[in-house]
Order: C-alpha cells, then sequence, then structure tokens
C-alpha cells in the first residue's frame, strides 16, 4: 500500500507541475508581445539544453516559457501612492514584473524616474496617466467620477504642452477640493488640518482622497484608511468633494488626439458603467479594465466585446498594504489580450513620434527639444558623440523606440531628410537648438 502510495506521489511530481501547451495563436500572441518587449534592447541571447534566457539591460531575464507580466495600473507618491516611481519599480521587479504602466492620478512627473529606474532593473515602462473626470447623465442630470487611463508609448504624448495645460487646471481643482474635504470635516467636529494634508502628499503634489484619508488615520480621527472612505470620503458622502475635472468624453478624446490608448479604469465602481462604455466608446475609447486579481469579470468583458473594446486590466496599486490591496503584478492579463492592446497601441505611438518631430521641425526651439528627450533622456544621449543636426537626434530615437519595419516609412524618411539641416549642440547630458 505504501508502495502504491509513493509510486502516485512521483506520478505527481512529473506531471502535476506540467503546464498546458500554448495554443497557435497563444505562441503568435507570445512572439508578437515579445518582439515589441525587446525593441531598442538589443539583447545578448544564450541558449543550452537544459535552460534557454534572452537577458536585457545586463538584469532581467526572460526563460524558456517565462511568463511576461503586465502591470498596467499603479500609483506613486507623486500622486497618491506610498512609494516613489523608482521604488515602485523595484518592487515590480522583485514581483516579477517585465512591463510596468505608471498611471499615477493626473501627472506625468513620475514617469522619467520610472523610465531611469526601470533601466536598471530591466523593466520596459508604458508611460501613462489616469485622468479624473466627471460623466454626466443625459436624463437625470446628476454626473459621477470616472477616471480614464491612458498608455503613451515611449516616446510619450504627442503635443504634451496641451496635455500637461488639461492635467494643470485638474491639479489645480484637486487642491481647491482637497480645502474643501477638510471644510466639511470641520463642520462634522473633526479638527483636521488643511497643512497635515499637505505635508502628507508632499511638496508639488496635488492632494487626492487618499492623503485625506491618511491625514485622518495620523490624526486618531478613524482606524483604518477603509473607515475614512466608508465614513466620510465615499463618492456622495458627508466629506466628499468634486474639483474642476472635465468632462469624460473631452479627456478620452484628447488621449486619441495626444496619440494615446484610452481605457475606462474599474468599471465596476460606477453606477451607470453601460452608459458610460457607450457614450465613450462614441468618443474614441479604445478599452475596459475587465481583469482584476481575482479574475475576469464576465459582464464587463461581454460588454467590451459587445463595443469592440480592449479587455486589460491592472492591480491599482498604490503600496498602502493591507488585506484590501491587491499586489502589483496580481493581474492575470492573457498574452492575447496584451497582443491587442499593442496592435491598437503601436500604431498610435508611432504617429505620436512623427506629430513630436513635426513640430520640433516647424519649430525648432529648446521647448519642442524637450519634448522629444522628455522620457528617454539618459537613453538617448548615452554614449553619444557630439551631434550636429536633427537627424542623427531622430535616428538614435527611432533606433531605440521602433521597430526596423516601424521606422521604415517614407514619412520618417522625409522627416530625416528636412531634419538635416535643423542644427542641435551635444554636450554630454546637455542638447541644445543650434545657432
Amino acid at each position: 500500500m505504501a508502495d502504491e502510495k509513493k509510486k502516485r506521489n512521483k506520478k505527481k511530481k512529473r506531471g502535476g507541475g506540467s503546464k498546458k501547451k500554448m495554443t497557435t495563436e497563444q505562441t503568435e500572441a507570445f512572439k508578437s508581445v515579445t518582439d515589441w518587449f525587446f525593441v531598442g534592447s538589443s539583447p545578448p541571447i544564450s541558449s543550452s539544453s537544459d535552460d534557454f534566457a534572452v537577458t536585457i539591460n545586463n538584469n532581467a531575464s526572460l526563460k524558456s516559457g517565462e511568463k511576461l507580466v503586465f502591470e498596467l495600473h499603479s500609483h506613486s507618491n507623486r500622486s497618491d501612492g506610498f512609494l516613489s516611481p523608482s521604488k515602485l519599480v523595484e518592487k515590480a521587479h522583485n514581483n516579477g514584473v517585465k512591463v510596468l504602466s505608471l498611471t499615477d492620478h493626473d501627472t506625468m512627473a513620475g514617469i522619467p524616474e520610472a523610465v531611469e529606474a526601470g533601466r536598471r532593473f530591466g523593466i520596459k515602462i508604458i508611460p501613462g496617466i489616469e485622468i479624473s473626470t466627471l460623466f454626466g447623465s443625459r436624463y437625470s442630470g446628476s454626473e459621477e467620477p470616472v477616471h480614464i487611463l491612458a498608455y503613451y508609448g515611449t516616446s510619450g504624448p504627442a503635443m504634451y504642452d496641451e496635455l500637461e495645460d488639461f492635467l494643470v487646471k485638474i491639479r489645480d481643482g484637486r487642491f481647491i477640493r482637497g480645502r474643501e474635504m477638510v471644510s466639511k470635516l470641520n463642520k462634522l467636529n473633526i479638527p483636521l488640518k488643511w497643512e497635515h494634508v499637505t505635508r502628507i502628499a508632499g511638496k508639488d503634489v496635488a492632494p487626492g482622497r487618499l492623503h485625506v484619508a491618511r491625514a485622518l488615520l495620523e490624526a486618531g480621527y478613524v482606524e483604518n484608511l477603509k473607515q475614512a472612505f466608508t465614513k466620510y470620503l465615499y463618492d456622495g458622502g458627508p466629506a466628499y468633494s468634486t474639483g474642476t475635472e472635465p468632462m469624460a468624453e473631452e479627456a478620452v478624446k484628447l488621449i486619441c488626439k495626444t496619440g494615446g490608448v484610452a481605457v475606462l479604469a474599474h468599471p465596476w465602481a460606477l453606477k451607470n458603467h453601460v452608459s458610460v462604455i457607450r457614450r465613450l466608446k462614441d468618443a474614441g475609447l479604445h478599452g475596459v479594465e475587465v481583469y482584476r486579481s481575482d479574475g475576469k469579470l464576465e459582464v464587463f468583458s461581454e460588454l467590451a466585446d459587445t463595443y469592440s473594446l480592449l479587455k486589460l486590466g491592472g492591480s491599482d496599486y498604490h503600496g498602502k498594504g493591507g488585506r484590501n490591496e491587491s499586489e502589483l503584478g496580481s493581474v492575470n492579463l492573457p498574452v492575447t489580450a496584451l497582443q491587442d492592446f499593442l496592435k491598437v497601441g503601436r500604431p498610435l505611438w508611432c504617429e505620436a513620434i512623427k506629430s513630436t518631430m513635426r513640430a520640433f521641425l516647424n519649430q525648432p526651439s529648446d521647448s519642442n527639444l524637450s519634448n522629444i528627450l522628455r522620457f528617454d533622456n539618459a537613453r538617448i544621449l548615452k554614449g553619444n558623440s557630439a551631434w550636429s543636426c536633427g537627424k542623427e537626434l531622430i535616428d538614435r530615437c527611432l533606433a531605440i523606440w521602433l521597430t526596423s519595419d516601424e521606422r521604415q516609412s517614407d514619412e520618417f524618411e522625409a522627416l530625416r531628410d528636412k531634419l538635416s539641416f535643423v542644427p542641435i549642440t551635444s554636450k554630454g547630458s546637455c542638447i541644445t537648438v543650434g545657432p
């Protein structure tokens, strides 16, 4: 009897750990996603009969059969997260994440730091934002908060200045909103101080509800962060307030205009999710969050199918800890969903590069030059000799941002020729428009 049990256990060990074989569709999707993952890295490849590894940036490795983990919803202390962008990237690395999108609320201030940390840890960064908006019902006239995720290519958004002006107005409104929430709490006989909230938020960070909640917890007015929301700060709660958020359709249209993929965040939190999805699809919405750490939500998967939208998801990680927070990298996105995401995103990101380069060509200013270098400065300038014209700059950028097929277009060739006549001066990490 004991011998038979041992034999069964041996069989389990040999066969129980085996993974399901990928279908042809999944294999093709994995190759497509992996090819994009390695764009611009020129990784050395080593292989043997026992082990196959592709090493990127001398740090991370992707072994045969290893999952390519995407984390598409995360926050740093540049908005309401607890970790700095570099610490967030380090945490992602420790959790096995290979592609991370930093999607702070209404700001891209943390992206350059995240990109630099990504280079150290071998993680590819997708520049992102989570934009705070309002959705108005055409029937009742009521409004509810709706958050839209925007995903950009390595070069960042086209028309960055226009997007930043849009975000500045929202961030300014967050200060007004924060003060109003503190005022409402004071009227509820909770003497919370505004200075306490801004100290927690940090310098130049627009305060959000989580900062107010943390201040309530630190001051001893609630027992935990969850209680701060369930008692005071929930949507429509006694201390809830709106700021100067734009309408959701306006944000979606601007994301599309600036070369981003627009995705509806946590639709399960909405009261009128069907109306929101239908109207935002008309405005240009590309996708909906469907996947969470606890699996796929079928109702939103079906809605995504109905409106031909991408099915994505992420942990919405803030680093606050506790049982109620999903771990970074915990959302299992199918490789076919990632392929669909890149099929939509890569042409948009390619057009954004062209737009940014055209803006520099039409007005070769240091400001327009900074928009090219904004998120990938260190990698673009790494090891370069002195440059004399814009053609050398664009060739360097395209080599690390795009595949050879994406670079081979008549539009890029025309831009190269025209930028040959735009003088630039480079000295180490400093690059300016020449005389």
